[in-house]
């Protein structure tokens, strides 16, 4: 009888064994959540989950495996995601990355990938590592080098397709920081603290007539160099508007200068085109309700104050002193901290 029972009750476990899921299962929540959905793409993969009232969402995905990105239609994270992973996701939008949780089978590749997101923004911090000479730079991307190493090879639970890529990617990563940050270095030996700041002279006024750098004399004036086609220089809009809302009255005046010249329409000519352009300036400027001091440069990249500051890319920003003096060529974001903390220095 046991031979025979034997036999039996080992197909009974074979018949049983749950065979692998060919797809990958996500659910969670979303605190102040953005939108009715959200997205999980790659370059050859997109799929739109709806978010209910409440914040909760579920659903599979065939998927391969890999990092995925999961946008909520404002902000986006990394999902390491292979099918048979039961993934569960909780995040308040508001925060993001600072409060997203992973939890459920597969949870350690992803929480891996917010951890690495939240150490790369502490160690490449713009705001520290602008203020750095040449030596302190190198210096520094040396040591983060070091530290981004040593935290790719202590997570050994970590799929090893996502530590390789990420250890592959430090040194090509550090390289363009440093070209950037360079150019911030060597911009501000040639435009130095204390000399007379470059000037634009009857530049357009949204408002109308014209203004000059010399009409804004015995303020400061924050300069914020951009163009309505410049998405990072868009996403500064609201940091920028609370900015101007918080120093309102105070001894600053904040001037929006746009070098807006015509590219990106299509047009019969280049005069029809800065026309064009024009007249998509002045309407970004009613839609987002812009404030304080609208200008247009005269010759886009080629005017005259553009090329004194040496702008080569924006957002750039500026601060000017009462006196016409240049505070900095290169001035922090309105988004960033340190622009307050500059602010407060001066005793603006």
């Amino acid at each position: 009888m046991k031979k025979i029972l034997l036999p039996i009750l080992a197909i009974a476990l074979i018949a049983c064994k749950q065979e692998p899921k060919d797809y990958a299962t996500l659910s969670g929540k979303i605190t102040n959540k953005n939108s009715d959905s959200i997205v999980v793409r790659t370059q050859t993969f997109s799929k739109t989950i709806k978010v209910n009232e409440d914040g909760t969402f579920k659903d599979t995905l065939k998927v391969e495996t890999g990092i995925h990105t999961l946008y909520d239609g404002v902000e986006a994270t990394s999902v390491f995601l292979k099918n048979g992973f039961d993934l569960n996701i909780s995040l308040n939008a508001k925060e993001f990355d600072e409060s997203i949780i992973f939890e459920g089978f597969g949870a350690e590749h992803s929480k891996f990938l917010a951890e690495n997101s939240l150490l790369q923004e502490e160690l490449l911090d713009l705001d520290v590592l602008s203020n750095l000479d040449m030596t302190g730079l190198e210096n520094e991307l040396n040591s983060i080098d070091v530290k981004l190493t040593q935290f790719y090879n202590t997570n050994t639970q970590v799929d090893t397709s996502i530590t390789n890529s990420l250890k592959n990617s430090i040194k090509p990563m550090l390289s363009a920081y440093k070209n950037y940050l360079a150019e911030g270095i060597i911009l501000k030996t040639e435009l130095p603290k204390g000399s007379i700041s470059p000037i634009f002279d009857n530049y357009e006024n949204f408002k109308g007539g014209t203004t000059s750098l010399s009409d804004l004399k015995g303020t400061y004036v924050y300069v914020d160099v951009w163009a309505t086609w410049c998405g990072p220089c868009i996403a500064e809009i609201p940091s920028l508007k609370k900015l101007e809302k918080d120093f309102h009255g105070k001894n600053i005046q904040f001037v929006s200068l746009s070098v807006d010249d015509g590219r990106g329409y299509r047009a019969a000519s280049k005069e029809e085109a800065r026309v064009l352009a024009k007249e998509g300036w002045k309407k970004m400027i009613t839609e987002e309700k812009l404030g304080g001091i609208q200008i247009l440069a005269p010759d886009g990249w080629q005017s005259k104050f553009i090329r004194d500051y040496k702008i080569n890319g924006i957002p750039r920003f500026i601060l000017i002193d009462p006196n016409g003096n240049i505070v900095t060529p290169d001035a922090p974001r309105p988004s960033s901290t340190s622009i307050i903390e500059l602010f407060e220095e001066l005793d603006i």
